[in-house]
C-alpha cells in the first residue's frame, strides 16, 4: 500500500460516522484559544511590531507626520541607488511626489524580465501583525499584484499605524478576506540549505524596508 492510500484510508475511517448531509459550516469549532498574548497599549503594539520586523532583518523607519513621508521614501530610494521604481495603482500619489527616479506604473502585461529590471517597489499593505512581525498584502489598492513585490530586489512598504497594526495573527485574519490573494511577509526573503547557510533574495526581495506611518 502506498503512502497516499494509507493517508486516504485513515481519512475515510475518521469520517465513517459523519452523516453524508453534514457540511463543515454546520459544525461549531471551539475557539477557546487566546486572541492576543498579553495586554498592550496601541503604542506598545507598534513598538512590538517594529522590534519583530527588525529581528527578521527588515529595516524599520518611523514617520510620525505624513507630510514628511514623500521625502523619506525618496531618500530611501536615493540611498539604494534606485533608477526605476514600480508603483501599484491606488497608492497615494503624495507618497511618491519627491521621487527622482523613473516611476513605472504596474502593468498586467509586464513580463517577469521587465519586472526584474525594476530596482525597487513601493506599496502599502492590508494589515501588519505585531506578535509575528508580519506584513500582509492582499492585492488591495496601493498593493498591486503578488509578483510586483516578489520579483524586484527592494521593497518599501508603508504601514499606517493608526488603523493597520494589530496584535496577533487571529486579529489579523479577522480583517482579511479569505477569497483575496494574500502575501504574508516576515522580513526579507531568506532560505537556508542543509548546512544552514542563509541565502537572501531567492523567493522575494533581498531588502525589505518598512515605514511605520503615524504617531
Amino acid at each position: 500500500m502506498s503512502s497516499r492510500e494509507t493517508v486516504l484510508g485513515r481519512v475515510r475511517r475518521a469520517l465513517r460516522d459523519v452523516p453524508g448531509s453534514e457540511r463543515p459550516q454546520d459544525v461549531a469549532v471551539p475557539r477557546d484559544y487566546l486572541r492576543v498574548h498579553g495586554s498592550r497599549t496601541s503604542a506598545q503594539t507598534v513598538d512590538l511590531l517594529a522590534e519583530n520586523l527588525a529581528d527578521y532583518r527588515a529595516l524599520v523607519h518611523r514617520c510620525r507626520d505624513e507630510r514628511a513621508l514623500p521625502a523619506l521614501v525618496a531618500g530611501l530610494l536615493t540611498a539604494r541607488g534606485t533608477e526605476r521604481v514600480l508603483v501599484p495603482g491606488g497608492l497615494p500619489t503624495a507618497w511618491t511626489a519627491d521621487i527622482a527616479a523613473e516611476i513605472l506604473r504596474d502593468d498586467r502585461a509586464s513580463s517577469t524580465q521587465e519586472l526584474d529590471a525594476v530596482h525597487s517597489v513601493v506599496t502599502g499593505c492590508a494589515v501588519a501583525i505585531a506578535e509575528s512581525g508580519t506584513i500582509v498584502l492582499d492585492a488591495g489598492p496601493g498593493q498591486g499584484r503578488r509578483r510586483i513585490t516578489l520579483v524586484p530586489d527592494h521593497h518599501i512598504c508603508v504601514v499606517r499605524t493608526a488603523d493597520q497594526v494589530v496584535g496577533s495573527v487571529v486579529e489579523g485574519l479577522e480583517r482579511l478576506d479569505a477569497t483575496s490573494p494574500q502575501t504574508w511577509i516576515s522580513g526579507p526573503s531568506a532560505t537556508s540549505d542543509i548546512e544552514l547557510d542563509r541565502v537572501e533574495g531567492v523567493h522575494g526581495p533581498r531588502t525589505l524596508e518598512v515605514v511605520l506611518l503615524g504617531g
